[in-house]
């Protein structure tokens, strides 16, 4: 699963170029909003929203729009109305696609989704059709410490998480869904350092692709990337290496 790892790197990477060009601006306010628009306006109670809060500070969104943000979701100020939907569909090399998505137009966001997908060598496919591949997780990014890879794997069993693995520099902890708020504030409390902690989807199998294939695919990916509805993309592909040297 090497491949579908370093398209996350990748990823994480080119958030924070975006976040300059005020790209992800965007998005994560749109998460803040739905989320206090589901959970409540109070971080205190609202676990969603504080996750969206605490990456919305990360990528430096300025306090003001994370607050005009849950007044607008909570119904405190004037705002755009964003709906959650999920798209789900195939890209080359057989690969499941699915995303996330937060749009005030269905309609609109639809057809430039399916656009995108047909012009990558890829379909929009019906609800349902690749969700079971996928499986929630919380996913924890620890930040550098002085620790051995033995010790955090004791941190994070006895905190209940499932796993701990190595990517690259990076210490990356996987818990289910409901345990990642308990065992983020476990190294915490242990004055470790959280880099992310994020609910995400994680494919249970995945499928390799490569040559021509996985080119395509990684500029579908890029591009679903890029569209401002889009929140998450997730796919099941196992990239070669590669494919990434000029990423």
């Amino acid at each position: 699963m090497s491949g579908h790892s370093k398209w996350a790197n990748i990823k994480r990477k080119k958030a924070k170029v975006d976040a300059v060009k005020g790209t992800v601006f965007s998005r994560l306010t749109k998460e803040i909003m739905s989320a206090a628009k589901r959970g409540g306006g109070n971080p205190d109670t609202n676990f969603r929203l504080r996750l969206a809060i605490d990456k919305a500070k990360a990528n430096n969104l300025p306090s003001a729009n994370i607050e005009r943000a849950i007044r607008r979701a909570t119904g405190q100020e004037a705002g755009v109305n964003y709906e959650e939907t999920v798209y789900e569909g195939y890209g080359p090399g057989g690969t499941a696609v699915y995303l996330d998505i937060l749009t005030d137009n269905r309609n609109r966001t639809a057809g430039e989704i399916r656009h995108i997908f047909s012009r990558h060598g890829g379909s929009l496919g019906e609800t349902g059709c690749v969700a079971w591949m996928f499986e929630p997780r919380g996913r924890i990014v620890l930040a550098p410490n002085a620790k051995s890879e033995e010790e955090l794997l004791d941190l994070a069993i006895d905190a209940g998480a499932d796993d701990l693995a190595v990517d690259g520099d990076e210490h990356v902890v996987t818990t289910s869904p409901d345990m990642l708020d308990v065992v983020r504030q476990a190294f915490v409390d242990q004055g470790i350092g959280v880099d992310e902690a994020e609910l995400v989807r994680v494919p249970k199998t995945t499928v390799a692709v490569s040559g021509h294939d996985a080119e395509v695919l990684v500029e579908l990916l890029d591009l679903l990337e890029d569209h401002d509805d889009v929140q998450h993309v997730y796919a099941n592909a196992d990239l070669p290496d590669e494919i990434f040297e000029e990423q």
